[in-house]
């Protein structure tokens, strides 16, 4: 089943799936409309006025003019993304490479073009003039369905040239990124929630730590999926406790544990351990598909590239930072245990480490903390929207866990401060973002400039 989750999610981000299925079903089409062309003859041209008339002759040039273009332009549009993916990847960062192929925009553009060649080339075999030896045959319908696609095709060309343009801008390629980040933790708020009538304690077993025995990974790369169902059939069948050791993200070395199965002695049968393992799907890069430290990252990483001192863009570094805080805000309504998989029987089968609004925080602010800490105005956001994200905070442990990010990031960027003015501006953002962030009960509503 991993297996299949793992194809899936290669041919979503693969560039050649779309337009060679695309490019299948127009060859398809052409035999099916030649049929019926065959099959209703042309006395039904005089009927529809606004259907022309061809011969032979003036059929295939059509064709032939159709499918000319249609290469051409399919070439320029390839070329133009490929020139637009190699400035992504090097002003934004290698990992947005998959975002781009991905994109069903630009596999539908290439689709469209490749369909509207396959279909005018494999048309052309049905035209037969009239000779001494047999009619002619002209399939006005097809030729006329070939004139649509073309139309279309023109439509989907100036569709591309507006699409390519807006994914390359930077504000769009964030906020394409925060909303998939956004879309994730969502999707794994709603994994993370009990079914009703089970409780959410996640106590192993008392001996498990003895008792328990690894499956190891059979190859190296990250994980990408794992299929919580399998392990859970697993575990049920064979009355077993599964505790996973890794998860989607991270990186797994050939025999490295994936999982620690109580009890031990099950995994005498081998098939145990393979149907575990079959339950993981291990690659060589990571995907969004399950891991949502792998947006982050990506966010990160832009924010990163445009702090450094190549480029000093300090407001792209300031926009991925308030995606970030949305994904902040949204962990902090939620409370995210670990994922416990209970049988009916209200037994604990499968443990998965959790993943939480600490685990979320740290990844974002501890990795930014040295970039932002060396542009005073940066640093001063950042104060912005760790205060502000106390408005959705209710958890003490929480806020304390903020306010400590707070002050790391005002005492990191105290020594690049040398002017009254942004000392004075920092000290502001500092205490502001303290007030907000205080427990309700202490708090402070007045802050001086």
């Amino acid at each position: 089943m991993a297996k299949l989750v793992k194809l899936w999610t290669a041919l979503q981000t693969s560039y050649w799936f779309i337009p060679s299925l695309m490019a299948f079903v127009a060859g398809l089409l052409s035999f099916a409309l030649a049929s019926v062309d065959g099959w209703l003859g042309n006395a039904w041209i005089d009927a529809v006025p606004w259907v022309y008339r061809v011969q032979a002759s003036g059929a295939r040039d059509i064709l032939t003019t159709v499918a000319g273009s249609m290469i051409g332009v399919a070439g320029v549009t390839f070329s133009i993304t490929i020139a637009a993916l190699s400035y992504t990847t090097t002003t934004l960062g290698p990992r947005l490479l998959t975002n781009f192929m991905s994109d069903k925009g630009n596999q539908v553009t290439l689709g469209t073009f490749l369909a509207t060649f396959v279909y005018c080339v494999l048309l052309l075999r049905t035209i037969q003039a009239g000779d001494d030896t047999g009619a002619s045959f002209v399939p006005h319908l097809s030729i006329v369905f070939a004139i649509v696609l073309a139309m279309a095709s023109l439509a989907v060309l100036i569709y591309f040239i507006h699409h390519i343009a807006e994914s390359l801008h930077v504000s769009n390629v964030i906020a394409d990124i925060g909303g998939d980040l956004d879309r994730a933790i969502s999707a794994y708020d709603q994994r993370s929630r009990p079914p009703e009538g089970t409780h959410s304690a996640t106590a192993l077993p008392g001996d498990f730590a003895n008792r328990a025995r690894a499956v190891t990974a059979p190859t190296s790369g990250y994980i990408q999926n794992v299929v919580h169902k399998t392990l859970m059939r697993i575990a049920c069948e064979h009355d077993l406790v599964i505790r996973m050791s890794r998860v989607p993200g991270d990186f797994v070395v050939d025999s490295q544990a994936l999982v620690e199965v109580w009890p031990g002695q099950a995994l005498d049968d081998p098939r145990i351990g393979d149907q575990i393992r079959q339950a993981f799907a291990i690659g060589r890069s990571r995907t969004q598909s399950q891991d949502v430290l792998f947006l982050v990252n990506e966010l990160v990483e832009i924010a990163a590239r445009a702090l450094s001192p190549g480029t000093n863009d300090p407001y792209t570094a300031m926009s991925c930072l308030d995606w970030l805080s949305v994904a902040v805000d949204r962990m902090a309504r939620s409370r995210m245990p670990s994922l416990p998989y209970f049988d009916d029987d209200n037994v604990l089968r499968v443990w998965a480490p959790v993943f939480d609004f600490k685990t979320l925080t740290n990844a974002i602010y501890d990795q930014l903390r040295c970039y932002f800490a060396t542009d005073v105005n940066a640093a001063v956001h950042m104060l912005d929207r760790l205060g502000e994200s106390g408005a959705f905070i209710g958890r003490a442990d929480d806020r304390a866990l903020l306010r400590e990010h707070a002050a790391s990031l005002e005492a990191a960027t105290r020594p690049s401060v040398n002017n009254p003015r942004d000392t004075e501006r920092l000290d502001y953002a500092a205490r502001r973002a303290a007030r907000l962030l205080a427990d309700p009960v202490t708090r402070d509503d007045h802050v001086s400039p």
